[in-house]
């Protein structure tokens, strides 16, 4: 793919993206007084205890950020962060008056964790960032060399405990539920639903087995060295990918095979090659 049009790609993940959080922040989370951790959750509580407009908070906190990262850290955080940056908040703002379609915070929790996780997931395939609390936790980072997703998890939890003293207990609890399945569904989002089985085999028939799945599944194999631990005999292990659908027919061919295989199986999220994803 040529380079310009690979940039405007990623441009289009960081704008599309970045919609997507401030539909989820205006419809389910900020109505709720869901504080699920970020710049977006200080927005909310500020927005109660202050009635600061959460577009201008989430402006003033990104470019801080953005601009103390900058400073500590380097210009290593490109022009799709900045632009990420920007124009998180100018679509909070533009969205600010959608009307909630529910006023119960656990669906506000679920659909809002789910609809930034969305975002965020679009905007990471852009290769870039919202900015914000992660900045904050990339120069938290640098001075106390605690490991990035604790400097993460320290920030967000800080964010958390206020909303539960500022509205509730319960609130923050709900708050706590949404920020789990953000991290769910931008997993969801970088490595999809499709999940293969990694496959390794260890028999008796090698050749057969290796035969039937070149043959009847239709799979590539690699032969990996092995040896028995007790008997030390070599013992090639084979290792197969294959698609979901695919799994209960390696299965039942290779138990076909040889009843006594050993086989251990793994899901595989991310699959590139060929009969797979290509990139």
């Amino acid at each position: 793919m040529p380079p310009r049009m690979r940039l405007t790609i990623e441009f289009s993940y960081v704008i599309i993206g970045s919609l997507f959080i401030a539909l989820a922040f205006n419809l389910f989370l900020l109505p709720n007084n869901i504080a699920s951790g970020g710049v977006a959750g200080i927005s909310t509580i500020t927005k109660d205890v202050f009635g600061w407009e959460p577009g201008i908070v989430q402006w003033v906190l990104n470019i801080l950020f953005f601009s103390m990262g900058l400073f500590i850290l380097g210009k290593n955080f490109g022009i799709k962060s900045l632009v990420g940056t920007l124009i998180l908040p100018f679509f909070v703002l533009i969205t600010s008056d959608v009307v909630t379609p529910t006023e119960d915070q656990l669906l506000g929790a679920i659909f809002g964790g789910m609809g930034i996780g969305l975002g965020l997931g679009i905007v990471f395939r852009g290769r870039a960032s919202t900015g914000g609390v992660d900045l904050g936790a990339q120069v938290l980072h640098k001075f106390t060399k605690l490991p990035l997703g604790i400097c993460i998890a320290i920030l967000d939890g800080t964010i958390v405990f206020t909303s539960a003293i500022v509205f509730s207990v319960e609130e923050g609890l709900y708050a706590l539920i949404s920020l789990f399945i953000t991290s769910r569904t931008i997993d969801l989002v970088q490595v999809g639903f499709n999940t293969s089985k990694n496959v390794m085999i260890i028999s008796k028939k090698e050749m057969e087995v290796r035969r039937a799945l070149l043959n009847d599944i239709d799979r590539g194999v690699t032969v990996l060295k092995g040896a028995g631990g007790y008997t030390e005999e070599d013992r090639p292990v084979i290792m197969c990918v294959v698609q979901q659908n695919e799994f209960m027919k390696l299965t039942r061919t290779i138990k076909e095979i040889d009843p006594g295989a050993f086989i251990v199986t793994m899901n595989a999220t991310e699959v590139l090659g060929e009969g797979f994803k290509t990139s």
